[in-house]
């Protein structure tokens, strides 16, 4: 549903699709790691990473919105801190970010 009627940003570690819904009363998301990334200890890693980033700054997202959050392979090797960094420039190219 993200993919087909949403619109996504590319970063240097993750892919950051976003769905417009408007009768949603909170932003939700989906997180998507492929085997490309690394095997199943790699990419729960970076589940657990993308889904931190999500909870320190979803109060900080406009409200209604559909996020799939997908890693690209070079986030294997990224710390807590790049793929936060990424995660959040992508929120703002998005403009999903309330406050700046």
């Amino acid at each position: 549903m993200v993919k087909q009627g949403g619109k996504s940003w590319t970063g240097r570690h993750l892919v950051l699709g976003v769905l417009a819904q408007p009768e949603a009363t909170r932003a939700r998301v989906g997180i998507v790691t492929t085997r490309k990334v690394g095997m199943a200890v790699i990419r729960n890693r970076i589940r657990r990473r993308i889904r931190e980033v999500f909870r320190l700054h979803q109060f900080d997202l406009v409200s209604g919105v559909w996020l799939v959050t997908i890693a690209r392979p070079s986030a294997a090797t990224a710390s807590f801190r790049d793929l936060e960094r990424d995660w959040l420039r992508l929120a703002e190219r998005a403009s999903i970010l309330a406050r700046s």
